[in-house]
Protein backbone atom coordinates (compact mmCIF):
# COMPACT_ATOMS: atom_id res chain seq x y z
CA UNK A 1 0.00 0.00 0.00
CA UNK A 2 1.30 3.68 -0.90
CA UNK A 3 0.15 6.05 1.80
CA UNK A 4 1.02 10.06 1.38
CA UNK A 5 1.22 11.17 5.05
CA UNK A 6 0.94 15.33 5.58
CA UNK A 7 1.81 16.87 8.93
CA UNK A 8 3.73 19.59 9.93
CA UNK A 9 7.35 20.88 10.25
CA UNK A 10 9.51 19.63 12.37
CA UNK A 11 8.36 16.37 12.54
CA UNK A 12 10.79 15.84 15.54
CA UNK A 13 8.86 17.81 18.06
CA UNK A 14 8.06 16.03 21.07
CA UNK A 15 5.04 16.34 21.35
CA UNK A 16 1.99 13.65 21.57
CA UNK A 17 0.54 14.37 18.27
CA UNK A 18 4.22 14.02 16.31
CA UNK A 19 4.86 11.09 18.28
CA UNK A 20 1.67 9.52 17.48
CA UNK A 21 2.97 10.35 13.57
CA UNK A 22 6.43 9.42 14.30
CA UNK A 23 5.11 5.71 15.28
CA UNK A 24 2.86 4.75 12.75
CA UNK A 25 4.89 5.78 9.68
CA UNK A 26 7.51 4.28 11.22
CA UNK A 27 5.41 0.84 11.62
CA UNK A 28 3.71 0.96 8.50
CA UNK A 29 7.25 1.60 6.91
CA UNK A 30 8.14 -1.72 8.86
CA UNK A 31 5.35 -4.16 7.38
CA UNK A 32 6.26 -3.48 4.00
CA UNK A 33 4.06 -0.31 2.87
CA UNK A 34 5.26 2.99 0.98
CA UNK A 35 5.28 5.78 2.59
CA UNK A 36 5.93 9.01 1.55
CA UNK A 37 6.59 12.33 4.43
CA UNK A 38 5.42 15.40 3.41
CA UNK A 39 6.57 17.93 6.39
CA UNK A 40 5.05 20.84 5.68
CA UNK A 41 6.81 24.18 6.21
CA UNK A 42 5.04 27.36 7.48
CA UNK A 43 2.59 27.51 10.02
CA UNK A 44 -0.18 25.51 11.64
CA UNK A 45 -2.48 25.25 12.03
CA UNK A 46 -3.44 28.90 11.16
CA UNK A 47 -1.78 28.47 7.62
CA UNK A 48 0.29 31.13 6.65
CA UNK A 49 1.87 31.69 2.93
CA UNK A 50 4.56 29.66 3.30
CA UNK A 51 2.18 26.69 4.98
CA UNK A 52 -0.34 27.10 1.69
CA UNK A 53 2.50 27.02 -1.04
CA UNK A 54 4.30 23.80 1.11
CA UNK A 55 1.15 22.21 0.92
CA UNK A 56 0.47 22.91 -2.94
CA UNK A 57 4.15 21.27 -3.64
CA UNK A 58 3.56 18.40 -1.83
CA UNK A 59 -0.50 17.66 -2.89
CA UNK A 60 0.63 18.19 -6.38
CA UNK A 61 3.73 15.69 -6.13
CA UNK A 62 1.49 12.71 -4.75
CA UNK A 63 1.42 9.87 -6.46
CA UNK A 64 -1.79 9.25 -7.87
CA UNK A 65 -2.26 5.58 -6.28
CA UNK A 66 -1.43 6.93 -2.44
CA UNK A 67 -3.92 7.14 -0.06
CA UNK A 68 -3.28 10.64 1.40
CA UNK A 69 -3.57 10.87 5.42
CA UNK A 70 -3.19 13.93 7.13
CA UNK A 71 -2.41 15.91 10.37
CA UNK A 72 -5.46 18.02 10.76
CA UNK A 73 -3.01 20.70 11.52
CA UNK A 74 -1.73 21.22 8.40
CA UNK A 75 -5.92 20.69 7.06
CA UNK A 76 -6.29 24.44 6.46
CA UNK A 77 -3.53 24.57 4.43
CA UNK A 78 -4.66 21.79 2.11
CA UNK A 79 -8.22 24.15 2.25
CA UNK A 80 -7.55 24.74 -1.48
CA UNK A 81 -8.05 20.93 -2.22
CA UNK A 82 -11.49 20.56 -0.40
CA UNK A 83 -12.64 19.12 -3.94
CA UNK A 84 -9.90 16.31 -3.74
CA UNK A 85 -10.43 14.92 -0.19
CA UNK A 86 -13.23 12.99 -1.47
CA UNK A 87 -12.34 12.00 -4.67
CA UNK A 88 -8.85 11.05 -3.22
CA UNK A 89 -10.60 9.55 -0.31
CA UNK A 90 -8.39 11.11 2.18
CA UNK A 91 -7.87 10.11 5.69
CA UNK A 92 -7.71 12.84 8.49
CA UNK A 93 -5.68 11.90 11.41
CA UNK A 94 -8.08 14.63 14.08
CA UNK A 95 -5.97 14.72 17.67
CA UNK A 96 -8.45 17.15 18.72
CA UNK A 97 -10.19 19.96 17.05
CA UNK A 98 -8.06 23.08 16.16
CA UNK A 99 -10.55 25.70 17.08
CA UNK A 100 -11.01 24.38 20.47
CA UNK A 101 -7.49 24.51 21.24
CA UNK A 102 -7.55 26.70 25.09
CA UNK A 103 -6.55 30.01 24.78
CA UNK A 104 -6.69 30.95 20.65
CA UNK A 105 -8.06 34.23 19.85
CA UNK A 106 -12.11 33.98 19.45
CA UNK A 107 -11.57 35.17 15.78
CA UNK A 108 -8.94 32.15 15.11
CA UNK A 109 -11.26 29.56 17.46
CA UNK A 110 -13.90 30.33 14.75
CA UNK A 111 -12.54 30.33 11.27
CA UNK A 112 -10.28 27.24 12.28
CA UNK A 113 -13.67 25.52 13.45
CA UNK A 114 -15.11 26.58 10.21
CA UNK A 115 -12.42 24.94 8.23
CA UNK A 116 -12.87 22.21 10.08
CA UNK A 117 -16.62 21.84 10.01
CA UNK A 118 -16.21 22.62 6.17
CA UNK A 119 -13.56 19.74 5.34
CA UNK A 120 -13.79 17.14 7.59
CA UNK A 121 -17.14 16.08 6.51
CA UNK A 122 -15.53 15.49 3.05
CA UNK A 123 -12.42 13.22 4.24
CA UNK A 124 -13.29 9.25 3.51
CA UNK A 125 -12.29 8.99 6.91
CA UNK A 126 -11.15 10.64 10.25
CA UNK A 127 -9.13 9.11 12.72
CA UNK A 128 -9.17 9.79 16.38
CA UNK A 129 -7.62 8.59 19.01
CA UNK A 130 -10.27 8.82 21.61
CA UNK A 131 -14.10 8.20 22.15
CA UNK A 132 -14.35 11.91 23.40
CA UNK A 133 -13.32 13.37 20.28
CA UNK A 134 -14.99 11.17 18.31
CA UNK A 135 -18.26 12.68 19.64
CA UNK A 136 -17.05 15.99 19.23
CA UNK A 137 -16.38 15.87 15.94
CA UNK A 138 -19.90 14.06 15.37
CA UNK A 139 -21.53 16.32 17.60
CA UNK A 140 -20.12 20.09 16.77
CA UNK A 141 -18.12 19.46 13.17
CA UNK A 142 -20.97 17.49 11.50
CA UNK A 143 -18.64 14.16 10.83
CA UNK A 144 -21.10 11.35 9.57
CA UNK A 145 -19.99 9.13 13.03
CA UNK A 146 -19.80 5.85 11.08
CA UNK A 147 -16.85 7.49 9.12
CA UNK A 148 -15.02 7.78 12.70
CA UNK A 149 -12.69 5.18 13.43
CA UNK A 150 -10.95 5.56 17.12
CA UNK A 151 -7.62 4.27 17.24
CA UNK A 152 -5.36 5.18 20.68
CA UNK A 153 -1.97 5.84 20.76
CA UNK A 154 0.49 2.91 21.34
CA UNK A 155 2.21 2.48 24.73
CA UNK A 156 5.32 0.76 24.29
CA UNK A 157 6.35 -1.97 27.71
CA UNK A 158 7.81 -0.21 30.24
CA UNK A 159 9.35 -1.15 33.58
CA UNK A 160 7.78 -0.52 36.58
CA UNK A 161 8.83 2.46 38.24
CA UNK A 162 10.48 1.77 41.32
CA UNK A 163 10.12 5.40 42.91
CA UNK A 164 12.20 7.44 44.94
CA UNK A 165 12.78 5.98 48.28
CA UNK A 166 11.47 8.42 49.99
CA UNK A 167 11.68 10.53 51.94
CA UNK A 168 9.61 12.85 50.55
CA UNK A 169 7.32 12.01 47.36
CA UNK A 170 8.46 13.46 43.82
CA UNK A 171 5.91 14.22 41.70
CA UNK A 172 6.57 14.25 37.99
CA UNK A 173 4.65 16.15 34.83
CA UNK A 174 5.45 15.52 31.31
CA UNK A 175 3.78 18.02 28.87
CA UNK A 176 5.13 21.09 26.89
CA UNK A 177 5.08 24.42 28.74
CA UNK A 178 2.06 25.83 26.97
CA UNK A 179 -0.88 27.35 28.69
CA UNK A 180 -3.14 23.83 27.44
CA UNK A 181 -1.18 21.42 29.51
CA UNK A 182 -1.91 23.56 32.88
CA UNK A 183 1.37 23.28 34.76
CA UNK A 184 0.07 26.81 36.35
CA UNK A 185 -2.68 24.80 38.06
CA UNK A 186 -0.53 22.17 39.18
CA UNK A 187 2.10 24.60 40.48
CA UNK A 188 -1.01 26.63 42.33
CA UNK A 189 -1.99 23.26 44.14
CA UNK A 190 1.40 22.04 45.14
CA UNK A 191 2.24 25.89 46.38
CA UNK A 192 -0.68 24.57 49.33
CA UNK A 193 0.59 21.58 50.22
CA UNK A 194 3.75 23.51 52.08
CA UNK A 195 3.45 21.38 55.60
CA UNK A 196 4.33 18.13 53.03
CA UNK A 197 7.38 16.86 51.67
CA UNK A 198 7.28 16.88 47.70
CA UNK A 199 9.11 17.29 45.12
CA UNK A 200 7.97 18.37 41.22
CA UNK A 201 9.88 17.72 38.22
CA UNK A 202 8.50 19.39 34.80
CA UNK A 203 9.37 18.08 31.23
CA UNK A 204 9.09 19.36 28.08
CA UNK A 205 9.68 21.50 25.41
CA UNK A 206 9.60 25.25 26.25
CA UNK A 207 9.88 26.06 22.08
CA UNK A 208 6.34 26.18 21.40
CA UNK A 209 5.77 29.38 23.70
CA UNK A 210 9.00 30.54 25.03
CA UNK A 211 6.64 33.49 26.92
CA UNK A 212 4.42 30.40 28.70
CA UNK A 213 7.84 28.74 29.19
CA UNK A 214 9.45 31.67 31.23
CA UNK A 215 6.48 32.57 33.17
CA UNK A 216 6.08 29.01 35.05
CA UNK A 217 9.60 29.48 36.88
CA UNK A 218 8.57 33.05 37.73
CA UNK A 219 4.95 31.60 39.04
CA UNK A 220 7.34 28.63 41.08
CA UNK A 221 9.31 31.84 42.29
CA UNK A 222 6.67 33.83 42.97
CA UNK A 223 4.48 31.23 44.79
CA UNK A 224 7.60 30.18 47.12
CA UNK A 225 8.40 27.02 45.94
CA UNK A 226 11.38 27.33 43.52
CA UNK A 227 13.73 25.84 45.53
CA UNK A 228 10.81 22.05 44.79
CA UNK A 229 10.45 22.83 41.14
CA UNK A 230 12.45 21.42 38.31
CA UNK A 231 12.51 22.68 34.35
CA UNK A 232 14.55 19.98 32.65
CA UNK A 233 12.92 20.98 29.00
CA UNK A 234 12.99 18.03 26.44
CA UNK A 235 13.95 15.00 27.47
CA UNK A 236 14.28 11.62 25.93
CA UNK A 237 15.89 8.05 25.82
CA UNK A 238 18.22 6.89 29.11
CA UNK A 239 17.70 10.00 31.10
CA UNK A 240 14.02 10.22 30.40
CA UNK A 241 13.75 6.97 31.26
CA UNK A 242 15.87 7.27 34.42
CA UNK A 243 13.49 10.26 35.18
CA UNK A 244 10.27 7.98 34.90
CA UNK A 245 11.77 5.89 36.99
CA UNK A 246 12.43 8.03 39.91
CA UNK A 247 8.66 9.28 40.21
CA UNK A 248 6.66 8.35 42.93
CA UNK A 249 3.13 10.01 41.35
CA UNK A 250 2.44 11.85 37.92
CA UNK A 251 0.39 14.75 37.74
CA UNK A 252 -1.07 16.41 34.73
CA UNK A 253 -3.25 19.56 35.04
CA UNK A 254 -4.20 19.53 31.38
CA UNK A 255 -6.42 21.52 29.65
CA UNK A 256 -7.63 19.70 26.78
CA UNK A 257 -6.18 17.02 25.50
CA UNK A 258 -7.53 14.28 22.62
CA UNK A 259 -5.96 11.42 24.37
CA UNK A 260 -3.29 12.16 26.96
CA UNK A 261 -0.25 9.30 26.44
CA UNK A 262 1.65 10.37 28.85
CA UNK A 263 -0.74 9.27 31.44
CA UNK A 264 -1.03 5.98 29.39
CA UNK A 265 2.96 5.73 29.71
CA UNK A 266 2.25 6.52 33.47
CA UNK A 267 0.07 3.84 34.14
CA UNK A 268 2.58 1.07 31.92
CA UNK A 269 4.83 1.86 34.12
CA UNK A 270 2.52 1.62 37.45
CA UNK A 271 2.59 5.08 38.55
CA UNK A 272 -0.75 6.60 40.66
CA UNK A 273 -2.11 9.72 38.83
CA UNK A 274 -3.52 13.00 39.57
CA UNK A 275 -5.37 14.94 36.14
CA UNK A 276 -7.43 17.01 35.39
CA UNK A 277 -10.60 15.80 33.15
CA UNK A 278 -9.41 18.57 30.02
CA UNK A 279 -10.84 16.55 27.01
CA UNK A 280 -9.89 12.74 27.24
CA UNK A 281 -7.40 13.18 29.42
CA UNK A 282 -9.61 11.40 32.53
CA UNK A 283 -10.98 8.54 30.22
CA UNK A 284 -7.90 5.77 31.31
CA UNK A 285 -7.86 6.90 34.90
CA UNK A 286 -10.47 4.29 37.08
CA UNK A 287 -10.61 5.52 40.65
CA UNK A 288 -8.65 2.51 42.03
CA UNK A 289 -5.39 3.76 39.67
CA UNK A 290 -5.45 7.69 40.45
CA UNK A 291 -8.03 11.15 40.08
CA UNK A 292 -9.47 13.02 37.63
CA UNK A 293 -10.42 16.63 39.11
CA UNK A 294 -12.17 19.69 37.20
CA UNK A 295 -10.14 21.32 34.72
CA UNK A 296 -8.46 24.54 36.15
CA UNK A 297 -9.60 23.35 39.88
CA UNK A 298 -6.62 24.05 41.89
CA UNK A 299 -8.63 23.62 45.12
CA UNK A 300 -9.82 20.43 44.08
CA UNK A 301 -6.78 19.01 42.35
CA UNK A 302 -4.66 20.40 45.89
CA UNK A 303 -7.11 18.42 47.70
CA UNK A 304 -6.15 15.35 45.81
CA UNK A 305 -2.50 15.85 45.98
CA UNK A 306 -2.48 16.23 49.72
CA UNK A 307 -4.03 12.83 49.98
CA UNK A 308 -1.98 11.57 47.07
CA UNK A 309 1.11 12.49 48.77
CA UNK A 310 0.42 11.86 52.69
CA UNK A 311 -1.03 8.89 52.57
CA UNK A 312 1.91 6.35 51.49
CA UNK A 313 -0.14 3.15 51.67
CA UNK A 314 -3.53 4.46 49.31
CA UNK A 315 -0.41 5.75 46.76
CA UNK A 316 0.92 2.48 47.01
CA UNK A 317 -2.43 0.68 46.34
CA UNK A 318 -2.90 2.84 43.42
CA UNK A 319 0.25 1.92 42.21
CA UNK A 320 -0.05 -1.61 42.12
CA UNK A 321 -3.76 -1.12 40.31
CA UNK A 322 -2.03 1.28 37.72
CA UNK A 323 0.08 -1.13 36.50
CA UNK A 324 -2.31 -3.61 36.26
CA UNK A 325 -4.14 -1.14 34.25
CA UNK A 326 -1.38 -0.72 31.99
CA UNK A 327 -0.63 -3.86 31.22
CA UNK A 328 -3.45 -3.89 29.56
CA UNK A 329 -2.87 -1.38 26.86
CA UNK A 330 -1.99 -2.08 23.41
CA UNK A 331 1.42 -1.51 21.52
CA UNK A 332 2.36 0.50 18.36
CA UNK A 333 2.40 -2.56 16.18
CA UNK A 334 -0.88 -3.22 16.87
CA UNK A 335 -2.49 0.40 16.48
CA UNK A 336 -0.88 0.71 13.50
CA UNK A 337 -2.13 -2.35 11.45
CA UNK A 338 -5.33 -1.17 12.86
CA UNK A 339 -5.36 1.94 11.22
CA UNK A 340 -3.61 0.12 8.05
CA UNK A 341 -6.96 -1.69 8.02
CA UNK A 342 -9.25 1.26 7.20
CA UNK A 343 -6.78 2.69 4.65
CA UNK A 344 -7.16 -0.61 2.83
Amino acid sequence: MRIAFFLPAPLDLLTGAQVYNRRMIAEWQAAGHAVSVHSLEGTHPLADEAARNAAASAWSAMPSDAIPVMDNLVLPSLAPFAADLTTRRAVVLNHHPTGLEPGLAATDAASLIAIETELLPLCHRVVTPSETIATTLAKQFGVDRAKIAVIIPGTDDAPRATGSDGPGVHVLSIGSLIPRKGHDVLLRALARLFDLNWQLTIAGTAKLDPRCAADLPALAKELGIADRVRFLGEMTGAPLAALWNSADLFALATRYEGFGMVIAEALKRGLPVAVTKGGAAGDLIAPSCGVVCPVDDVDQLSKALRRLIFDTPLRHEMSDAAWKAGQDLQGWPAQARVFAGILA
